[in-house]
């Protein structure tokens, strides 16, 4: 498949030969990279390793998600399993064609935004000009509410180069059908070496990915509790998400995307109600306490070889030490112009958000995420990973977390 529109990623292209960063704090502990063979830590079939980067969402993956764009030996995959699901990872094999209809069906939560006029921030595609899919007009579909705009200009002409490929594959299970995909974006955008898909509020999916991609390789990040759900309580998304989860007490986090869907796909569904009635922002560190201590209990499981931790304060005040062990995690290497330009993206301003809240309202808020904090190994060290110092925290599995 020939390249397809505007590849977003030309600050790499002029790169090549450029020297690893020296110098660098590069994090102890394992390194994916040299640890790992080709059944455990990449592709067998490319020889391109792929990482999942997981978390509770709000929590910097954006960001993340746009360094990551900048490197010309990565495949940034933006929001890819968030936008599918409810229905991502299927159990059963499925054609090409039903591939194809899981990729290019609209999901109803996703249109309602649009239509409503509160498309969420990470659904890129409503602001692409010209784009020929619409909420009102039949849907927009899953593959390009976030994932295609996020690596080029023209996601249209990107979707319907994918199509004939993708749709005319055999019956097989779904994972493989999945890395016809990355093989057919990697190939468009150059030959990329390293596939990273990253999707927030995405900690539940870890059991299913884990068992669909056995090779995978995966990130946590992670950002103080307070500034994280403070964060939420300002998206649409997550207010929504906080309603279904008081509507069906108990679910596990891949079971709201349903109930999502369910609620917004009903016409009669008071959505601009829900966005605007005032919810106690600690009842948002409690969604976060509660995702983030599943999500802890779900990587133990993850072989330490395969995960590594990072931490969006940490990503703020050393980028080039934390970007420098992030490349080497998931194989590629660490290049100083792609180090020099990641550093740019980031914007600490961001950070301590919640300080800023009257002195009653934060404590309720800190009291809330003390759960979710204690999880990480966090408790007691605000925004901050001061107390920390030892290199396997950040970046070694969970045991260290």
């Amino acid at each position: 498949m020939g390249g397809a529109g505007t590849e977003r990623a030309d600050v790499a292209q002029g790169a090549e030969g450029a020297d690893v960063a020296e110098g660098t704090d590069v994090a102890e502990g394992t390194d994916a990279a040299d640890s790992t063979d080709a059944a455990e830590g990449t592709d067998v079939a490319t020889a391109r390793t792929l990482t999942f980067v997981v978390g509770t969402g709000r929590c910097g993956s954006t960001a993340l998600s746009r360094v990551l764009r900048l490197h010309p030996d990565v495949l940034s995959v933006s929001e890819l399993i968030a936008s599918v699901e409810p229905g991502a990872l299927p159990e059963q094999p499925l054609t090409g064609k039903e591939f194809w209809q899981l990729l290019s069906t609209g999901r109803p939560f996703a249109d309602r935004m649009v239509r409503e006029g509160t498309p969420l921030p990470e659904h890129l595609y409503p602001g692409v000009p010209g784009g020929r899919f619409s909420a009102a007009g039949g849907g927009i579909p899953a593959l390009c509410l976030t994932t295609l705009p996020h690596l080029t200009d023209d996601p249209d002409a990107l979707y319907d180069a994918l199509e004939p490929v993708l749709a005319a594959r055999d019956r097989t299970p779904v994972a493989e059908h999945y890395r016809a995909l990355f093989d057919e974006l990697a190939r468009w955008a150059g030959g990329r070496s390293a596939v990273v898909e990253r999707s927030g509020f995405s900690l539940g999916y870890v059991p299913r990915l884990r068992a669909a991609f056995p090779e995978a390789r995966f990130v946590h990040l992670h950002r103080y509790g307070p500034d994280c759900a403070l964060s939420m309580s300002r998206h649409a998304g997550f207010r929504l998400l906080r309603t279904a989860a008081q509507a069906e007490a108990g679910s596990p986090e891949q079971e709201l995307a349903v109930r999502l869907g369910e609620l917004t796909a009903d016409d009669s569904f008071d959505l601009r109600g829900v966005l605007e009635r005032p919810v106690p922002v600690e009842r948002f560190g409690e969604l976060w306490s509660g995702m983030v201590a599943d999500g802890m209990e779900r990587l133990a499981k993850v072989p330490r070889a395969l995960l590594a931790s990072l931490s969006y304060e940490d990503l703020l005040d050393a980028p080039e030490r934390e970007l420098t062990a992030l490349a080497r995690h998931i194989g590629v290497e660490p290049r100083t112009d792609w180090l020099r330009a990641a550093a740019g993206l980031l914007d600490g301003a961001r950070r301590g958000a919640a300080e800023a809240l009257p002195a009653d309202e934060l404590a309720r808020l800190r009291e809330s995420c003390t759960p979710g904090m204690r999880a990480l190994g966090r408790e007691g060290h605000g925004d901050r990973r001061e107390g920390h110092g030892d290199r396997r925290d950040r970046h070694d599995g969970p045991d260290g977390q």
